[in-house]
């Protein structure tokens, strides 16, 4: 009820314009072909959401487009559920005649006809009762001559069958509906016939909750005096007196409250009857149960007393009664927000102004650290701004992020509030701190950005792209250079965010592009890392460096290869980015679209000019990456580009190596028809079939066998593929080797067989097979 703005929760552009009305926007989106039963984190779809607001005409398209009218989000709420909750009249009508299905109940088993009794929507009740009589959900005959308090056929039906508490499919009893229409006689009727007075089904609601909800005294007294439970409680807590509190009923109050109703009685979130009354602003009964001793501050879970409902609500009559008899102006919720706090965020001036001539503290934090200041500065209620810094508020009074107001307004983009702040001596370049996350969700999450120590409101307003907002700040005299702890200017920030408006105003008052971040990183090698082209070519246009060199070298032209923007990178290369660049550890943008398998990218490079046979500092080419990797059709368009298939690294090892380690069969395949040598050995005299054997993928054996790899070859050290699969203890590698002609008795130039090793590490496998071949004369 009185939480900060609320996440996204997963809404699309369906459901937002769904939320707001707006009917064309629906059509073309369904018309695009936008998933219609697409649903947000919480399990609504559209038509939960237009349902929910009340929007007919969205609803009515909906239905049309064959949205679900029975659908049921995470916690059970359908669409109808939803409706009858805020009242919408035309749309409960509307989703009944289109097949919704009444009777589905929540998780916790209110049905739309429960929750309509329990908010007091008479029409909507009448609707679902009367639709009851002639549509798919039929209420039972017991239940229509309560309904109109025919007390004859009533009796007549009990005769016929005694049970007066048969239950509809909505889970109500025939006295629960008399107590709704106030209906004396026959629910006198049902008690005498033995009616159970405290019946309660799966929601909670008991015939005194409807009678206290409706305000008939007489149906409250006859109900207590049969034994109604007054302390009853429904599915989310609420007692008989909650139900009269929130409703009005102030005789209701005085005749529970004498017949020892819990005064300070909790629901689910904490709430006690005076905060019900309050938030219905209903004075007569705060009046009534601070006179029974209510207590006044009285909390919720989140710690909201009345005062904080009354000024949520805006309520400013409730808030005069309830600081008159002596409530705390400044009570801090969980979060820290107090009353002040809550009327600022609200817009809610005459709270604001009553709060304040109670010695509402201006200076109150929350536990984010942000005043009342902070708050209507982000909210961008201009005329509280005002009033606060007329009493007295700091405009430079930070956060705990040590964020100003002025930041706050900067990155919600209230131009007006931003102006007025700077006019009363707001610190243009005032520099925030990042914040250090103590709990839960807050309000300044739901407005926090990803930003780094130091920012200013000019960075707040560029990441954001509030243009307006950023020429406002320049022409306050807001440096377009500061840096962030990790230096980003705001530029690096628009840049990251794609704001090409805002960057050009930035540019345009001399922001600079050779700010590099302590990563090394100019405005342009962020627009290439986040793909931002408009943005990229704007930079390039103000005759940014396309081969401006990172911290390990990296320039543009890298990060968008590495990041696989396609269009950043022809982009670049198209002015003047160089394929051939190369990082520190001597990588070209090619060797990064080789090993990431970016066959476009890599294409781009190529028809550029890049060499497919450029060399890292340890000597690696880009097909020796994307042979490693397993990508085929990177390795043929390379070798299609003239790539050397037997060019080594620095340790001798070919790309034909690096696929047997990795066990690429039909990468070495391609290789092979390619030219590449099953004999080329590395520095240290392995062959690509040591390295298979090493690894132990028979397959890659098999293949090397068959295009005559020599199986004898030795490294410097005397190891054949044997030694290598015997050492690995591959006992059906060893076994193929000797099939094809490895010679057993072969030695290192230690003297070592294939069977000492494997005696030495104890491969039993293996030494069976290898004993029977070896000469005994071998030492072992």
């Amino acid at each position: 009820m009185l939480s900060a703005l609320s996440p996204q929760n997963g809404l699309n552009g369906l459901h937002l314009a769904s939320k707001e009305g707006h009917v064309k926007m629906v059509l073309e989106l369904l018309h695009n072909g936008i998933v219609l039963e697409t649903t947000t984190k919480k399990g609504n779809t559209a038509l939960h959401i237009a349902s929910l607001a009340g929007q007919e005409q969205v609803v009515a398209e909906l239905v049309n487009y064959g949205a679900n009218v029975n659908a049921q989000s995470q916690k059970g709420f359908t669409p109808l559920y939803m409706a009858a909750q805020e009242n919408h009249l035309e749309v409960v009508k509307l989703l009944l005649e289109n097949g919704a299905n009444q009777s589905i109940p929540t998780e916790d088993g209110f049905t739309p006809l429960a929750v309509a009794l329990q908010q007091g929507h008479e029409n909507v009740v009448a609707l679902l009762i009367n639709y009851g009589t002639k549509g798919k959900v039929r209420l039972p005959a017991l239940h229509i001559a309560a309904r109109n308090d025919d007390t004859r056929t009533a009796a007549v039906l009990l005769q016929n069958d005694p049970n007066p508490d048969v239950l509809s499919k909505t889970g109500f009893t025939p006295l629960h509906i008399a107590a709704h229409y106030e209906n004396l006689n026959v629910a006198q009727l049902l008690l005498n016939r033995g009616a159970n007075v405290n019946f309660t089904p799966k929601n909670g609601i008991t015939p005194l909750h409807i009678a206290a909800r409706r305000g008939n005294v007489i149906m409250v007294r006859l109900l207590l005096d049969r034994g109604a439970q007054i302390d009853a409680k429904t599915k989310d807590e609420l007692t008989p007196l909650h139900c009269a509190a929130r409703n009005g009923h102030v005789r209701v109050i005085e005749i529970l409250l004498d017949h020892g109703a819990p005064l300070q009685a909790k629901t689910k979130n904490g709430l006690s009857p005076i905060h019900m009354a309050a938030q219905g602003d209903h004075m007569d009964c705060v009046r009534q149960l601070l006179q029974y001793n209510a207590e006044i501050d009285d909390i919720t879970l989140d710690h909201l007393t009345p005062l904080h409902v009354a000024a949520h609500c805006g309520h400013h009559r409730m808030a005069k009664v309830l600081l008159d008899k002596g409530a705390k102006p400044n009570a801090r919720a969980l979060n820290g927000f107090t009353p002040l706090h809550i009327a600022c965020k609200k817009n809610h001036m005459r709270v604001m102004d009553l709060l304040l001539k109670h010695s509402a503290s201006l200076e109150a934090v929350t536990e984010s650290g942000l005043t009342p200041l902070h708050v209507a500065s982000f909210m961008g209620h201009l005329n509280i701004v005002k009033i606060l810094l007329q009493k007295g508020a700091s405009p430079n009074v930070s956060n705990v992020k040590v964020e100003t107001p002025l930041h706050m307004a900067s990155r919600a983009g209230h131009c007006e509030v931003a102006q007025f702040l700077l006019q009363n001596n707001a610190q243009v370049d005032a520099k925030a701190k990042e914040k250090q996350q103590t709990g839960g969700a807050s309000f300044m999450e739901q407005c926090d950005v990803t930003c780094h120590d130091d920012q200013t409101p000019l960075h707040c307003a560029s990441r954001m792209g509030h243009k307006e907002l950023v020429k406002l700040l320049l022409e306050h005299k807001a440096n377009p250079n500061s840096t962030t702890t990790a230096g980003h200017t705001p530029l690096h920030i628009a840049a990251r965010e794609g704001h090409v408006q805002t960057a050009r105003i930035l540019l345009d008052m001399e922001a600079q592009q050779t700010k590099m971040t302590k990563k090394g990183f100019t405005p342009l090698h962020v627009a290439s890392k986040y793909g931002k082209v408009d943005v990229a070519e704007l930079l390039l246009e103000r005759a940014a460096n396309p081969n401006a060199a990172g911290k390990n070298g990296p320039t543009p032209l890298h990060v968008a290869v590495h990041h696989n923007n396609l269009d950043v990178v022809k982009l670049l290369v198209s002015k003047g980015g160089s394929p051939h660049s190369a990082a520190r550890n001597g990588y070209t943008p090619l060797h990064i679209a080789s090993k990431q398998n970016q066959l476009e990218v890599a294409s781009c490079l190529l028809q550029h000019g890049a060499s497919a046979n450029t060399e890292s500092l340890q000597g690696i080419t880009p097909l020796h990456l994307a042979a490693q990797e397993g990508c085929p059709d990177m390795v043929s368009l390379l070798i299609s580009k003239q790539a050397n298939v037997n060019l080594g690294n620095k340790s001798g090892l070919t790309p034909l190596h690096l696929v047997t380690q990795e066990g690429h069969v039909g990468i070495a395949d391609i290789l092979v028809k390619q030219g590449a040598s099953v004999y080329a050995a590395t520095r240290m005299g392995y062959t690509p079939l040591h390295m298979a054997c090493h690894y132990g993928n028979i397959k890659m054996v098999k293949f090397l066998l068959q295009h005559q790899a020599n199986v004898n070859s030795k490294t410097r050290v005397g190891y054949t593929p044997l030694h290598q699969a015997a050492q690995q203890g591959h006992t059906d590698i060893v076994t193929l080797l000797l099939k094809h002609g490895a010679l057993p008795n072969e030695t290192t130039t230690n003297g070592i067989s294939a069977l000492a090793i494997a005696k030495r590490l104890g491969y039993i496998s293996v030494i069976d097979v290898l004993k029977l071949v070896t000469e005994e004369t071998v030492s072992t």
